[in-house]
């Protein structure tokens, strides 16, 4: 495919505002990105909330039959509730289509005792909240690497720095990838740097970014980001999907997260949300397909990544100790 900051894709409704004397202001070049990924591309794909393998399988049979191309699939309810087993099954399946699956590392606040979770503030939110619960994280991350899983989902910066330490001094894969969480993700460009320093190699911000806030994070990091291009109610419920093309140009290298508003949400997953869990793992995928169409449409589908490209290429890191690496 051709590289979409190349190409001249047509704008939603172009030509019939032109015909009404309501033509949209010339894009700016020095908005765009200007950035790709190391294989070239400047986009790629996401399918989030596969909860496990049964979930997993309707996903990779939907995406089949609509034509989905799937570059990552992530997991929210953690490495903790799936057994060996089930994530063994997982990375097989993945393996098998050269997909790059993600799986949260865990406990988080939400989930603990802490009540200030429940308060109007939100407390610490997601973050893991003292030392038990960054040593969970870790042990989460351990066992997922051990069994195969490449890619690990953050939500706290404290674990993404030590995590990040971990892959330097080679107790976890050189070649693991971190994800940071959209419930932590940075709203400016100083803060985006930041986790790039400590060790993310792909960022979810939040949906309500404005594009003129892709392009300022863009003058500052190369980190790829991840953006539902339909958010999850509880991330606001944002649809972007008429905003696709922009977002790539403005965003790229970004990953396309095809999630799923106004539907309940499946965190932590068990079986008492089996069928409400496969039904919307179905329908994001459909969704995906609706975005992919209007790119096509639009003349603005060129720039894809390769299936199987996974690596974010060389990013800024803040210094690792030498007590920290590998003997």
């Amino acid at each position: 495919m051709t590289d979409a900051s190349a190409s001249s894709p047509r704008r939603p409704g172009e030509q019939a505002l032109a015909a009404l004397g309501l033509a949209a202001p010339a894009l700016s070049p020095t908005d765009a990105s200007g950035r790709c990924f190391p294989d070239g591309g400047t986009w790629r794909t996401e399918v989030p909330s596969v909860e496990g393998p049964e979930a997993l399988d309707v996903v990779l049979k939907e995406s089949a039959q609509l034509d989905v191309p799937i570059h990552r699939i992530s997991q929210g309810s953690g490495v903790w509730m799936l057994t060996d087993t089930e994530i063994t099954d997982m990375v097989d399946a993945c393996a098998e289509r050269d997909i790059e699956l993600c799986l949260f590392t865990g406990p988080r606040g939400t989930w603990d005792i802490g009540a200030s979770t429940r308060t109007e503030s939100g407390g610490g939110g997601l973050r893991a909240r003292g030392h038990d619960a960054v040593a969970g994280s870790l042990e989460d991350a351990v066992r997922a690497t051990g069994l195969g899983v490449k890619c690990l989902l953050v939500a706290d910066e404290g674990v993404l720095w030590s995590l990040h330490r971990l892959r330097s001094a080679g107790v976890i894969p050189a070649d693991t990838t971190f994800k940071v969480s959209a419930l932590i993700g940075p709203v400016n460009p100083a803060s985006y740097a930041v986790f790039e320093q400590l060790g993310a190699d792909s960022i979810n911000i939040p949906s309500d970014l404005t594009l003129a806030h892709l392009t300022e994070i863009r003058r500052v990091s190369a980190a790829p980001m991840d953006l539902y291009i339909e958010a999850p109610d509880d991330l606001g419920g944002y649809v972007r999907m008429y905003e696709a093309a922009e977002l790539i140009r403005r965003g790229a290298p970004i990953y396309l997260k095809f999630g799923l508003s106004k539907s309940p949400g499946i965190y932590p997953y068990g079986a008492q949300l089996r069928d409400r869990t496969l039904d919307t793992a179905r329908e994001r995928v459909r969704r995906g397909r609706l975005a992919l169409d209007l790119l096509a449409r639009h003349g603005a589908d060129g720039g894809m990544s390769p299936l199987g490209s996974r690596l974010p290429g060389s990013l800024n890191r803040f210094t690792v100790s030498p007590s920290t690496e590998k003997d």
